[in-house]
């Protein structure tokens, strides 16, 4: 039982120092890009990379927001939160969800009028074409890093801030394109583009925001998860049979609640460490917080 202890406690400290490691490398990352391209889109002209300068510094704001929960989340549970502080990772997840729509309305909206009602400007620079493919690098490579450690600590937070990045990416290839059109002389191109940035950032917001939101509301885990579950308390030594599984997200972890079913012959002891045994054998071999059981006689 100790060693389990130790684990999950030096799972948890893993995930703490993993978090905070990739989240700063994003800080330092964003606050490079936030600058090159907003400048480099003043100077150049284009609107497009001025949208994913806005982009990149919204990235900020959820860097900081992850960093908050970071530091929150793994608080130890207190008289107030008997389960610890896990959903301030959910929570979080939650913010930067609706973060990333509210940008991206603020880009379709200002794309928007520009297509509309287009007003002559300068030709586009070719300084923002080299901004933009160099960004679109840039995020490419955090993204891949983040996701790898994301992957590594079974953070969904982190995972979430990892496709945020690669939302980046995606929206630099976007701006490059439409750069390229407006130096061949299709100047609405480059508003185009900065239309496509938009729509993409509230759609990744949009998925992010409603996954925490159906966290929030106790949703259950995946099919597999309750699957890999079942077959681990049904295959505990002494377990006749089980019912009324019921498990919901807490952050990253799971809660589960069971009715184990023993030989109705043997005494109270025996059925409770039958039960206790199924629970332990859940928590070693899957991300889970508690196992409540209820033992009945069959």
């Amino acid at each position: 039982m100790n060693d389990l202890l130790y684990e999950i406690e030096s799972n948890t400290l893993t995930k703490k120092h993993a978090s905070k490691r990739t989240t700063l490398v994003s800080v330092a990352v964003n606050v490079g890009l936030t600058i090159s391209q907003i400048t480099a889109g003043v100077f150049s002209g284009s609107q497009g990379l001025i949208a994913d300068g806005v982009h990149s510094l919204s990235d900020l704001l959820a860097d900081f927001v992850v960093l908050l929960a970071n530091q929150h989340s793994h608080k130890e549970a207190d008289s107030d939160h008997h389960y610890g502080h896990q959903r301030y990772e959910t929570a979080a997840s939650l913010f930067l969800g609706f973060t990333l729509v509210a940008v991206g309305v603020g880009m379709l909206f200002s794309a928007g009028q520009r297509i509309i009602d287009p007003k002559p400007t300068a030709q586009i620079q070719i300084l923002a074409l080299y901004i933009a493919i160099g960004s679109l690098f840039v995020k490419e490579t955090l993204f891949r890093y983040m996701l790898s450690v994301a992957l590594k600590v079974r953070s969904s937070m982190l995972v979430a801030n990892a496709w945020h990045a690669r939302s980046d990416a995606a929206s630099s290839l976007v701006v490059a394109l439409g750069i390229v059109g407006a130096l061949f002389g299709y100047a609405v191109l480059d508003s185009v583009g900065a239309l496509i940035v938009g729509l993409m950032v509230s759609r990744m917001g949009w998925k992010f925001g409603w996954e925490a939101l159906n966290d929030l509301m106790d949703r259950a885990v995946s099919d597999e998860a309750r699957n890999k579950i079942e077959e681990i308390i049904s295959s505990t030594e002494g377990v006749k049979g089980f019912h009324d599984l019921r498990t919901r997200k807490m952050g990253d972890l799971i809660l589960v609640d069971v009715h184990i079913e023993v030989d109705g012959n043997i005494n109270v002891r025996l059925g409770h460490e039958i039960a206790f045994e199924a629970a332990n054998r859940v928590k070693a071999n899957m991300p889970v917080l508690d196992v409540m059981t209820h033992v009945d006689p069959v």
